[in-house]
């Protein structure tokens, strides 16, 4: 909600001879004086916003020059898609036992990998779809390590 909007509600209240009375702020708009220190708060609030903004778009300008890396970081490594790719190209793997493997959901395989994706009349289907279940069954000989 924007001043505009703010100043809109109370002209609108006050059009149909409701008073906005603010109990935290000692503010009666039902007086001219209410409306001036109403009218001169809600520029203040706006004022004080678009400081913010500007210093937060100013400290994102100054962290991109100094080349930092803004955002989320990226849910897989390279080397994980290249380990997911190469899982991929075994006939018993499917994406959910990969995703659970490298500790990411389907969508991202799916996000990462994005040549599993077709498009069919504008449906979105799962290339290979006969894939079996894999385990991750532990071998004792290997020191825990998952089987596939």
């Amino acid at each position: 909600m924007g001043l505009q909007d703010l100043i809109a509600i109370v002209a609108d209240l006050r059009k149909r001879g409701i008073g906005f009375r603010s109990l935290k702020e000692a503010l009666d708009t039902t007086t001219a004086g209410g409306r001036l220190v109403f009218h001169v708060f809600a520029a203040l609030a706006e004022f004080i916003r678009e400081l913010i903004i500007e210093g937060t778009n100013e400290g994102l300008a100054a962290a991109r020059a100094r080349g930092q890396r803004l955002g989320r970081p990226p849910a897989m490594t390279p080397e994980q898609v290249r380990h997911a790719k190469a899982l991929l190209a075994q006939p018993d793997a499917t994406i959910a036992s990969i995703a659970r493997l490298l500790g990411v959901s389907r969508s991202t395989i799916y996000k990462y990998v994005p040549e599993l994706m077709t498009s069919v009349d504008g449906q979105t289907i799962d290339v290979p779809s006969q894939r079996l279940e894999l385990t991750a069954e532990t071998d004792q000989a290997s020191g825990g390590s998952p089987k596939l």
